[in-house]
């Protein structure tokens, strides 16, 4: 697809289509408000497909008008206006040259706008009419739930080096209410340094037990062995993992224990305290870390005692990042990898307000996970050495047989 399909101005389209909503348009039919969407879409990429072409011809070229049509799926017709360029040099991908039906490919690039963000509500309804095709928006988007479902339980890689668990949160309809939906996340490096969502798992709430079903599943699906697991502070969470994963070492997420620590130290007081805790949690060596945290609580103990009773309490699973060299360090002693993630499909979800169904947020988080994985084509900086250092740090757990690079 054109990436010129991502700047069409689909809030200009959502204002028409509202104010056409009104004035009793329908939404279907040769004069219907989403009639003109496909069309309009199509030739949007032909145009953009076309300017590519004349910015990269080295002959001197031009456009030369257009050229019309008539386009069919399965059971219409319409006319599609192709751009023309002088030297006739220009192939059109998305619509071919002599290309002059669809099928399917029609109901890919519905679902293909879907996966961009486009508000569901805007597109729904009925397509029954849209150039004969009898269905809804939903139905045809609704294609792609087996291949959800089959990447759902796809298998996994025996052992993975790091993985990052956290959860997003939603609104999704159910019964006529609006109910806070839990979208599951399982992100994980390989042994060959490339990122991968392991899965998505939706949940009504985030919590330690479902988080052990999830592991329980992963574990079905192939996973033997986890070598360190990067999770924020829910109780009951290293728990879970280590009773599917008993060797995995627990990394909880420092930069969470910060958050949850200043949620109880006075405005006033948090500019020092950050000072001094950041003596804590960057120090060369775990020995002179926990000799920080003493001093910290001497500092600080008898004025915030929750705070510093929840750093000795979690420290174990606070301190491992301490015995790896800076470059594991800094890959799992947050889980800012997981967060960023999180943020991109962010970009995707922000313009919908409650999910119709849970199906209808899966099927979009699904398109989304495949748009952004597209990019992690390389693997993590300096992989080799990392993937080295950690064979010593757990002796034959891993898999060496395996080409990597970095």
């Amino acid at each position: 697809m054109s990436n010129d399909l991502q700047e069409f101005d689909f809030s200009k389209f959502q204002a028409e289509a509202i104010k056409q909503l009104k004035s009793g348009k329908p939404l279907n039919g040769k004069e219907g408000i989403l009639t003109p969407l496909i069309k309009m879409i199509l030739e949007a990429a032909l145009d953009g497909e076309i300017e590519s072409h004349l910015k990269t011809d080295s002959a001197k070229n031009r456009r030369n008008g257009r050229t019309s049509k008539i386009v069919r799926t399965d059971q219409s017709a319409f006319e599609l206006e192709t751009p023309r360029d002088r030297n006739s040099t220009f192939e059109p991908e998305i619509v071919k040259k002599r290309q002059t039906y669809l099928g399917d490919a029609l109901d890919n690039k519905v679902i293909a706008l879907y996966g961009l963000g486009m508000s569901y509500s805007d597109i729904s309804k009925h397509l029954e009419e849209l150039y004969g095709i009898d269905a809804t928006l939903s139905g045809v988007t609704d294609k792609i739930l087996p291949v959800v479902k089959q990447w759902q339980a796809r298998p996994l890689e025996a052992v993975y080096p790091f993985v990052w668990m956290d959860a997003i949160h939603y609104k999704t309809r159910e019964d006529g209410k609006v109910v806070q939906t839990a979208s599951y996340t399982i992100l994980g490096v390989n042994q060959r340094g490339y990122k991968e969502v392991l899965g998505i798992y939706m949940s009504e709430a985030e919590g330690a037990n479902f988080w052990l079903q999830v592991l329980s599943d992963l574990s079905n699906r192939g996973v033997k062995d986890i070598l360190i697991a990067c999770i924020d502070g829910l109780k009951g969470f290293p728990d879970a993992i280590n009773t599917i994963f008993p060797e995995t070492e627990i990394q909880l997420c420092i930069i969470h224990q910060i958050r949850n620590s200043l949620k109880y130290i006075a405005s006033k007081d948090q500019k020092t305290f950050l000072k001094d805790l950041k003596k804590v949690y960057q120090a060369a060596t775990k020995a002179l870390a926990e000799s920080k945290l003493i001093e910290l609580d001497e500092t600080w103990g008898k004025k915030y005692p929750i705070v510093i009773k929840s750093w000795k309490a979690n420290w174990d699973n606070l301190s491992n990042y301490f015995k790896y060299p800076l470059d594991i360090r800094r890959i799992i002693y947050t889980t800012n990898v997981i967060e960023g993630f999180h943020r991109q499909l962010r970009k995707v979800t922000k313009t919908k307000g409650a999910f119709a169904t849970e199906n209808a947020l899966l099927k979009l988080i699904y398109l989304a996970v495949q748009k952004i994985s597209e990019k992690w084509t390389q693997p993590l900086r300096n992989w080799g050495q990392t993937i080295s250092q950690l064979a010593i740090f757990f002796e034959g757990r891993l898999l060496l047989d395996i080409d990597v690079k970095g």
